[in-house]
């Protein structure tokens, strides 16, 4: 048994407020994030325990010529969000039922009504879907993948690198926004990154400093109880 140590304590602190105020960002300042920042990062997220440590995670990093030529495949494509082909893996369930539903639909509400977006403005709904596509202007936008040949285990594996990501960039005053909306447009992302076709687009990730001007990063959600989720045996 660990004697006590009471730094401990305060080392808590910090990785609690670290996980605790990590959360979507969704507008940027244009703020350039160095390189031997990113990589520190990226080096931190890379101890995330893998099955074996066969460590499944590839990471392209753009900047700049590079992160605006994805923005422009992707927008001037014509092919939109909701007609978008998820033909490498499906992110969400084909219909959506409870209490997944109610969650997924408050999001949305609260997005969107930080935005004083109306319900039935669909126009302007897009409009803010496609700022996915320019990583919601952060300056540093990463596309992650995966060997296609590995199994499930190696998917759970990579979730707990792209969390070691977001929560290194916190303890760094940065900010992240994750994001799966890349993923169908793998065929746009491919010729410009020179992604392998043995790869698949997992997803994006938006990284910089936070634009605590706009609306869009006044929005907060929320969590379900533990006792809505947690059983205990003894």
């Amino acid at each position: 048994m660990l004697e006590y140590n009471p730094r401990i304590e305060g080392d808590a602190e910090i990785v609690d407020e670290a996980i605790l105020s990590r959360r979507s960002v969704r507008a940027f300042l244009p703020n350039m994030v160095e390189d031997d920042i990113i990589r520190a990062i990226l080096a931190v997220a890379a101890r995330a325990p893998s099955g074996t440590n066969m460590q499944p995670w590839k990471v392209y990093v753009t900047k700049g010529e590079s992160k605006q030529r994805i923005s422009d495949a992707i927008l001037n494509s014509g092919i939109r969000a909701e007609k978008a082909d998820w033909d490498e893996y499906r992110y969400y369930p084909t219909q959506f039922f409870e209490p997944y539903l109610t969650r997924r639909r408050a999001n949305g509400f609260g997005l969107y009504g930080a935005l004083g977006i109306g319900r039935r403005e669909v126009d302007k709904m897009r409009a803010q879907h496609d700022r996915n596509f320019v990583f919601f202007d952060a300056p540093v936008g990463m596309i992650f993948t995966i060997d296609r040949r590995l199994n499930q285990g190696s998917w759970i594996d990579y979730g707990m690198f792209l969390q070691n990501i977001m929560v290194a960039a916190r303890g760094r005053g940065l900010h992240t926004c994750p994001q799966a909306a890349f993923a169908p447009y793998h065929r746009q992302i491919r010729p410009v990154l020179d992604i392998p076709d043995e790869e698949i687009v997992v997803c994006g990730m938006a990284l910089g400093y936070e634009d605590t001007s706009k609306p869009e990063n006044a929005f907060r959600t929320d969590r379900v109880p533990l006792q809505e989720w947690v059983t205990f045996s003894e």
